[in-house]
């Protein structure tokens, strides 16, 4: 319930400066030492446990504090929460992690390593795995992925993001899961200098 509620406010946050901003005209801004963005989007996600897939609401944010030269590293925080389960089991997860972008003008594409807590309910009554029943397990999460943020205004971007993720589990042979994630999100780019603009 907890990580629910924390990632409804995360959503809630990201989404509210997105909904103010949909309609505002295009301005390019400079480039900032310090920038903060927020992001909300779907998540499609193979679950790597018997062909099971989720349908994920992501929401997270990122903060670059510095750039050196092209690259502008950054930190980053996420968490995903399935609304639609599919039939053998729910993940969700909550993650951390440096992020490195490499701008090259409306297009920031971008490589990341997430790191944190993920959770499986077993869906319809629980998954059997050898002579046990499981209805539910926890794991730490890793997270390495790649992504591109298109700007469509100086602070309205498009973001694809995929992660391929690495869980332990005790209901299959391995003791470990691969699950594949693809989100698109929208992204609201916090502009410290609004007084200040040119081309990117």
């Amino acid at each position: 319930m907890k990580f629910k509620k924390t990632l409804t406010s995360l959503a809630l946050l990201s989404a509210l400066p997105l909904a103010r901003n949909a309609f505002a005209q295009s301005k390019p801004t400079a480039t900032q030492q310090l920038q903060l963005s927020a992001f909300v989007g779907g998540t499609g996600t193979f679950t790597d446990l018997a062909g099971g897939k989720n349908l994920d609401i992501t929401a997270g944010a990122d903060i670059t504090v510095l750039t050196f030269r092209r690259f502008r590293p950054a930190a980053e925080i996420r968490g995903s929460y399935p609304i639609d389960e599919g039939t053998i089991s729910s993940q969700k997860n909550f993650l951390l992690g440096p992020k490195f972008d490499y701008p090259i003008g409306r297009l920031h594409p971008y490589a990341n390593f997430l790191i944190g807590r993920g959770g499986i309910d077993y869906i319809r009554g629980g998954y059997i795995f050898g002579n046990v029943r499981y209805l539910s397990s926890n794991t730490l999460v890793l997270s390495p992925g790649v992504g591109l943020d298109y700007n469509l205004t100086h602070q309205l971007a498009v973001k694809v993001d995929f992660q391929y993720q690495h869980w332990n589990t005790p209901t299959v042979a391995s003791g470990s899961i691969s699950p594949k994630a693809a989100t698109l999100a929208a992204v609201y780019i916090f502009d410290f200098n609004p007084r200040h603009h040119h081309a990117q």
